[in-house]
This record gives C-alpha cells, sequence and structure tokens, in this order.
C-alpha cells in the first residue's frame, strides 16, 4: 500500500514548481511574442504579463487580419496599445527568440 506524501511536503514541492514556471515566464518578459486567435487573427505585441488563467497580456500590440483575396495587401494591420487575449480563444503563441533559448523554455 503506498502513502501519500505528508502536507508539508506536498506544499513544498507544488511551490518549487510554482518558482520554476514563474522563473520561465520571467524570461519571456518584453519579448515580441505573437498570438493567434481562433476567429483568424493574429496580435503582435511585447509580452507584458501571464495571469493565473493563462491569458496573456500584450503591450504595444498591433492586429493583423486577413481581407478580401481581391485586395492588394492580403491583411489589414491595426496598432491596439495593450490587450488582454483571453486562453480560451488562443491557438498559437510564439516568442521571437534563438533556438538556444527556445530550447531553455522547454
Amino acid at each position: 500500500m503506498q502513502r501519500e506524501a505528508p502536507p508539508l511536503l506536498h506544499r513544498l514541492l507544488k511551490s518549487q514548481i510554482q518558482i520554476l514556471y514563474i522563473a520561465r515566464v520571467r524570461k519571456l518578459l518584453f519579448r515580441q511574442m505573437l498570438v493567434g486567435i481562433k476567429d483568424g487573427r493574429f496580435f503582435l505585441g511585447n509580452f507584458h504579463c501571464l495571469d493565473k488563467q493563462g491569458n496573456i497580456i500584450l503591450q504595444d500590440t498591433l492586429e493583423y487580419r486577413s481581407i478580401r483575396r481581391s485586395s492588394p495587401s492580403p491583411t489589414e494591420q491595426c496598432y491596439l496599445g495593450m490587450i488582454l487575449i483571453p486562453s480560451s480563444c488562443m491557438t498559437s503563441c510564439h516568442v521571437d527568440c534563438s533556438i538556444e533559448e527556445q530550447l531553455s523554455l522547454i
């Protein structure tokens, strides 16, 4: 029969895992990030923060959206400033960094 870890040990392990996640997110601060959402739009901005629900806040953000194919430019862009992107809407998220940095974030 396997015993559960004592509550104190469980809390300690949980806090250490949280510290690791926080350190990873801190490496992303102020990096340029491209986030795609379900309706096909993309947002390019500087990563500002991530809340407990997984929502992302970007600052100095540009919105890119597809427009009619008959138009000379296939996408339209609009400056938005600071925005919150709900985690439930996100389909992709890319950070502008070197391959070595990407591997260190895994």
